[in-house]
C-alpha cells in the first residue's frame, strides 16, 4: 500500500467517525508508505478547527512533530462560499457606487486572498521560516520562538512541524509554572509581534491566545501561520502613529493617523472622526475581564482570561464604519493590523492591567534596540 492510499483510507474513516484521522489527500505527489515518514502518528486530534486539525506524531528520524492536516473536501466549500461572499460585494458595489468609497469591499477582498491562502500549507512553511528567520537575525531566539518545518513531510494539505510543548498566553495559573514573570512574557510578546509588524517580511495576523503559547522553557511560542499581514512601506509612518496614539488613548491622535493612511477624494473633518473614535476607545475600554475554568485532558481545572472573539471583530468593523461614515476608504491591511492590536490591548489590560505601554521603558513597539535591554 502507499502513502497516498493509506492516507485516503484514513480519511474515508474521518468522515465515518469523529474520533478517526483526519488526513491529507496526499503529500506532496508523493507515493511512500506511511511508515516511511512516521514511526508512530497519535488518531486522536490535539485540536481541531473548520479547515485542519493538529495530530501529534514522531517521525522516522526520531523529532516529535506536530502534523496540521487539512480536512477533506473543505478546499471546494470554502471556495464556493467565498466566492459568493466576494461577487455579492461586487454586485453591491456596481448597484451602489457609494459603496465603492468604503473599505468594505476591499476588507473582503483581503479576508477572501487570506483565507484560501490559509488553505495552501507550502505558504504556511514559508511564512514559518520567514518568521523564524527575523527571530534570528534580530537576536531573539532567547525570548521567543515559532516551529521548525519539515518540507520532507510536508504539503499543500499537510504541515509537519516542531512540536511545542506549554500553555496558552491567558493561561493565568499555566503561566507561572513555567514564567518567574508573567508581565515580562506578555512585554516579550508584543515586542516581538510589534517588532515584526517593522522589521519582518511577514507579521502574525491570528494572534488569538491559542496561537500565543508560554513553553515550558518561558519564551513566547508563536503558531498557526495561515494568516499572516504585510504593511506597504507607503503607509507605515501613519501605521505606526495610529499605534502608539491608540496606546496612549489618544483618539485626536487615531483620527489623524487613519486620515494619513485613508485614501478620500473629499475634505475629511477631523474633529468629527476624533470624537467618532473616542466614542469606539470608550466601548473598548468598557470591556469586562472575565476568568473561565476549563477542565484539562489529565483532569485539571485551570482558570484562563477569557477572550470574546466576537467581540474583537465587532470592534474593528466598528472602527471600520467611523471611517467609512467619515469618507475613508482605509487600506486592506489595516483591517488585520488593528484586529492583532485589539488582541494585545485586551491582553495586557487584563494580565497586566498597570502597565502603561508607552511609558515602561520594557515595552519597544517596534524598536530592536530597546527590546534587547528590556529581556536582559
Amino acid at each position: 500500500r502507499t502513502l497516498e492510499a493509506d492516507l485516503q483510507s484514513a480519511a474515508r474513516r474521518a468522515v465515518e467517525g469523529e474520533r478517526a484521522l483526519c488526513v491529507w489527500e496526499s503529500l506532496s505527489g508523493a507515493r511512500r508508505p506511511l511508515s516511511a515518514v512516521f514511526r508512530s502518528f497519535e488518531e486522536e486530534p490535539l485540536a481541531s478547527a473548520s479547515v485542519a486539525q493538529v495530530h501529534a506524531a514522531v517521525l522516522v528520524t526520531g523529532e516529535r512533530v506536530a502534523v496540521k492536516v487539512q480536512k477533506p473536501g473543505v478546499q471546494q466549500v470554502l471556495q464556493a462560499d467565498l466566492g459568493f461572499l466576494f461577487l455579492a460585494a461586487r454586485t453591491l458595489e456596481f448597484l451602489s457606487p457609494e459603496l465603492a468609497r468604503t473599505s468594505v469591499v476591499d476588507i473582503l477582498s483581503e479576508i477572501r486572498s487570506s483565507m484560501l491562502d490559509e488553505l495552501d500549507f507550502t505558504k504556511e512553511m514559508d511564512n514559518l521560516e520567514t518568521f523564524r528567520s527575523f527571530l534570528q537575525q534580530n537576536g531573539l531566539e532567547r525570548i521567543a520562538a515559532a516551529p521548525r518545518t519539515f518540507p520532507e513531510a510536508s504539503g499543500k494539505k499537510v504541515l509537519t512541524m516542531e512540536l511545542f510543548s506549554g500553555v496558552p498566553l491567558t493561561d493565568l495559573e499555566g503561566i507561572r509554572q513555567y514564567s518567574s514573570n508573567p508581565e515580562q512574557t506578555l512585554i516579550n510578546a508584543l515586542n516581538v509581534w510589534s517588532l515584526s509588524v517593522r522589521a519582518c517580511e511577514i507579521f502574525h495576523a491570528d494572534v488569538h491566545a491559542g496561537n500565543l503559547l508560554v513553553l515550558e522553557d518561558g519564551r513566547v511560542g508563536f503558531i498557526d501561520f495561515g494568516i499572516v499581514g504585510r504593511i506597504p512601506p507607503k503607509i507605515w509612518s501613519a501605521v505606526e502613529g495610529f499605534a502608539l496614539s491608540f496606546a496612549a488613548n489618544d483618539a485626536a491622535g487615531m483620527a489623524k493617523n487613519l486620515i494619513a493612511m485613508g485614501a478620500t477624494d473629499r475634505f475629511v473633518d477631523e474633529s468629527a472622526l476624533a470624537s467618532d473614535v473616542q466614542n469606539v476607545l470608550s466601548r473598548i475600554a468598557g470591556l469586562q475581564p472575565e476568568v473561565v475554568l476549563r477542565g484539562k485532558g489529565d483532569g485539571r481545572v485551570v482558570a484562563e482570561v477569557g477572550l470574546d472573539n466576537d467581540q474583537v471583530t465587532e470592534l474593528l468593523l466598528e472602527l471600520i464604519r467611523v471611517a467609512d461614515s467619515n469618507g475613508l476608504k482605509l487600506p486592506r491591511e489595516f483591517a488585520l493590523l488593528v484586529k492583532q492590536a485589539l488582541y494585545f490591548d485586551r491582553y495586557t489590560k487584563l494580565l497586566a492591567p498597570d502597565l502603561d505601554p508607552l511609558r515602561d521603558s520594557r515595552v519597544a513597539l517596534g524598536k530592536g534596540e530597546a527590546i534587547e535591554k528590556s529581556h536582559l
